[in-house]
């Protein structure tokens, strides 16, 4: 028996960091993402193989039962220690996928170059989740930790307004469908950045006006959603840099790499790299492509 799961990729778009303490947050599901095949098999072990986008592996490894049970991974962190952790806080959710199997053959398949930052492991996560039938929010949680908007957006093919209530995750699905997302496009920076190092940055440098700062980062969300115009869109998301920049203490990345650019330019989720969005009038692709930036992507092309 084969059984095939999907999930989406994510972009943040407002609400970087400031989500992990309640802010509200709009997410945008991608085009791109990652499936798991799961067969039947043998011998008390997974047979585990995951494929890159252009369909090369890059992770092949054998998982015995009892390392998942046992959590028993390599003494240094790699990828297997890291499937097996994942895999061992799935099987104390739901010990059933394990313990009623004779084994297992695993693949998975990015839809996306694995660097580019847009899920990786959040659409593993769900994946797994989905397989376990388990609940990926608590999966999540209890291995990786973050807020979960990229969760919400593996699982929803639309828009999301995503936040932690007393930290629950709430999604609202909401129709995010611009005129002018023509003038809209992404660009990969050209290296990978790690949420879970930029998240740490983060909780060093957050401040006493957290309320107030949630309560800025709610109101140029909002204003977001809601723009009419191209103006109007772009003004609320140069705000948001802004404010975030003040709150990290850091530069944005129009003012460190591209302040000569005619147009706006925002950081998308862990800031200092993965992709960047770039609004403005003319098509933006001679300026980056000119500065060594290659994989330029339309909003058509890129989001759900």
């Amino acid at each position: 028996m084969k059984t095939t799961y999907y999930s989406n990729g994510k972009l943040l778009i407002t609400g970087e960091y400031l989500v992990l303490d309640g802010a509200e947050a709009l997410a945008l599901p991608t085009k791109f993402g990652q499936n798991l095949i799961v067969e039947d098999d043998s011998e008390h072990q997974i047979q585990w193989k995951s494929f890159d986008f252009d369909h090369q592996v890059w992770f092949e490894d054998t998982i015995t039962f009892t390392e998942i049970i046992n959590n028993d991974g390599p003494k240094v962190e790699n990828v297997k220690k890291t499937l097996i952790n994942i895999l061992h806080e799935a099987y104390l959710l739901n010990p059933d996928f394990i313990d009623s199997s004779e084994g297992y053959k695993v693949s998975t398949a990015l839809t996306f170059p694995k660097n580019w930052g847009l899920g990786t492991s959040s659409t593993l996560l769900n994946n797994i989740a989905q397989w376990s039938k388990i609940d990926a929010f608590t999966l999540l949680k209890n291995s990786f930790g973050g807020s979960g908007y990229d969760i919400a957006c593996a699982q929803n093919n639309t828009p999301i307004v995503y936040r932690l209530d007393q930290n629950s995750p709430t999604v609202d699905l909401i129709n995010f469908n611009p005129e002018f997302k023509d003038h809209i496009h992404f660009v990969y920076l050209n290296k990978k950045q790690s949420s879970k190092a930029a998240i740490n940055a983060y909780y060093n440098n957050k401040n006493e006006h957290l309320a107030q700062n949630i309560a800025t980062n709610d109101k140029i969300t909002a204003a977001v959603i809601n723009a009419k115009t191209i103006k109007e869109f772009a003004s609320a998301i140069e705000k948001h840099e802004i404010h975030l920049s003040t709150i990290l203490e850091i530069q944005t990345i129009k003012e460190i790499a591209f302040p000569d650019f005619n147009g706006v330019v925002k950081s998308l989720g862990a800031w200092g790299g993965d992709f960047i969005m770039a609004i403005s009038k003319e098509n933006p692709k001679d300026y980056f492509v000119s500065r060594g930036y290659e994989t330029i992507l339309s909003y058509n092309e890129m989001i759900l």
